[in-house]
């Protein structure tokens, strides 16, 4: 154990001139040591600004995407919604013009029927067809 201490002692007593040497004065390498966990400390700290720079670039990127994707939805809805109002107005549309065709249709024939009716009745045939159909009416009676 004797050799062991004197060891110690000799490392101690050792010159520090390109050699490894112990250093036996306590606060000296004590503040060596708080210099180094200070440094660290600090590089840790900058570390962690820069992170935190970055993570909050990368943040406000992703709202900007968020916002852009959220105007592109909006944007699709409202077009599709559009579109399904467009096909109403057209459809409306069509069926409206579809009623005045008919609508034209039907004056035109009625108008052609009354024509054709008041050229062809004269007043001879207009009494024949009112005596032929009280005969039909007549005969209809007596069946019953």
């Amino acid at each position: 154990m004797k050799n062991v201490t004197h060891s110690f002692v000799f490392l101690a007593h050792w010159p520090s001139a390109g050699s490894f040497g112990l250093n036996t004065e306590i606060l000296a390498t004590n503040l060596v040591n708080l210099t180094v966990v200070v440094g660290r400390i600090l590089s840790t700290i900058r570390n962690s600004e820069e992170l935190r720079r970055g993570t909050i670039e990368q943040l406000k990127k992703a709202r900007i995407r968020l916002q852009k994707a959220n105007l592109i939805n909006a944007t699709s809805i409202s077009l599709e919604q559009l579109e399904k109002s467009k096909n109403e107005t057209l459809y409306f549309e069509k069926q409206r013009a579809m009623n005045q065709v008919r609508q034209r249709v039907f004056q035109q024939a009625v108008q052609g029927a009354l024509g054709t009716l008041n050229s062809c009745l004269n007043t001879e045939l207009h009494f024949r067809t009112i005596r032929a159909n009280i005969d039909i009416l007549g005969s209809l009676e007596w069946k019953r």
